[in-house]
Order: structure tokens, then C-alpha cells, then sequence
């Protein structure tokens, strides 16, 4: 399932998506999961991370990301766990939940992606597995992206790839994404059973 919407320019937007936020948390109490409906009610760009690593009880590890452009068949990005040669492209902090990418403008007129995700799993099986993932222009959203990965066995070795077809951006919200960098940024919301076990943070620059 996917969901986009165009950049609307204004504050008061803004101003709605980070009280929905609040107001969604809010219904939370004490030791409640975060479920898919929690966060795709939310229309900002989360302030803070909705989950802790520790809420990673199967002990999923991520140890390659690649993203190619589907119609040229050309690897963009591709990131491994102990890749030496990624890291100009990629700045990672916060134990590797927050993660910045550097891309030319180029990136933003490509219609169809496709990311290819490795990952081990540990001594559970995971059932239900599911990526929900945001993104946003400042506090605008563009598009949700909803995929279902489903069960994975214990002790497991996974590839997955993701299709992610691009909104149509007018021309003038692609050039305040190329003037802005950084401002462009996603929330990746992975659930168990429609629990939240992962939560990553990411920004986004497409400048030269």
C-alpha cells in the first residue's frame, strides 16, 4: 500500500501534523505497543524515537541496504554492515537508528526504486512483519509506503526488496528539496504481531 500527497507550503500543516502526533501518544499508556494505526494517523515527521532498541526482541540485524534505479537497472546506493566504501556517501549516529543520505538532484526526477534489505533474525521467529515507512518534506508528508515482509524463521539469513514507485513533484517543491537539505526526511516503522520492535530515523540531502 502506498499513500502521497503533494507539498503544500504553509505552517499551519505543520502545526497539525505535530499535534496529531501528540494527541496519538497521548491516547498511549504506560507499556501500550505502538501499532500500525497509531503511527499512520500521524502526519509529521516524529520528534522523538516511538520505541527502544531493546523493544528488538528478535534480535533482527540489518546488514545490507541497496537501492537501484529500476529503469537504468544502475546500483545508487549500497550499504554493508562492514562495507569500508560507503562511507562517504552515508553519516550514521545513534547506534545506526538515524542515518543521513547524500544524493544528487538527479535522484528526485526517478520514477521507480527498488531497495534491497538483508537482514539475520535471531532465536525467535517473527511473525507478521511489516515496514511502514514515512516520508516528508519539513513537516509535510509525501508518501507512506506499507510493506508486509511476513514470517521469518529463527536463525535466519532474509533479502527482501521493496519496489517504491516516486510521486510527481512539481517543480517548484523539488527545488526547495534541493535548496533545503536535510529538511527532507522519514520515519521506518518495523512491527512484529503489530507491535513496534524497530524504529529508524532518517534525512535526506539532494544537492550537488
Amino acid at each position: 500500500m502506498e499513500e502521497w500527497n503533494e507539498f503544500i507550503s504553509g505552517e499551519t500543516a505543520a502545526a497539525a501534523g505535530v499535534q496529531e502526533e501528540q494527541e496519538v501518544l497521548a491516547e498511549l499508556k504506560p507499556g501500550d505497543p505502538v501499532t500500525p494505526q497509531h503511527v499512520l494517523r500521524m502526519n509529521s515527521y516524529t520528534k522523538d524515537y516511538l520505541c527502544s532498541p531493546e523493544d528488538n526482541i528478535y534480535n533482527i540485524s540489518f546488514s545490507r541496504f541497496k537501492i537501484r534505479d529500476l529503469q537504468s537497472g544502475g546500483v545508487i546506493l549500497d550499504i554493508k554492515t562492514h562495507g569500508p566504501t560507503e562511507v562517504k556517501d552515508v553519516t550514521e549516529v545513534n547506534a545506526g537508528r538515524f542515518i543521513q543520505y547524500r544524493f544528487s538532484p538527479a535522484f528526485l526526477s526517478l520514477r521507480e526504486i527498488g531497495a534491497t534489505l538483508e537482514f539475520t533474525v535471531g532465536s525467535k521467529a517473527v511473525n507478521h512483519f511489516r515496514l511502514i515507512e514515512r516520508h516528508f518534506f519539513r513537516n509535510l508528508i509525501l508518501k507512506t509506503f506499507d510493506f508486509e515482509i511476513g514470517f521469518c524463521i529463527p536463525y535466519s539469513r532474509n533479502t527482501c526488496e521493496h519496489i517504491y514507485c516516486l510521486p510527481d513533484l512539481q517543480p517548484e517543491t523539488v527545488q526547495e528539496m534541493i535548496a533545503n537539505p536535510f529538511e527532507t526526511c522519514s520515519d521506518s516503522f518495523y512491527f512484529a504481531n503489530n507491535n513496534l520492535i524497530m524504529h529508524y530515523k532518517a534525512e535526506y540531502s539532494f544537492r550537488q
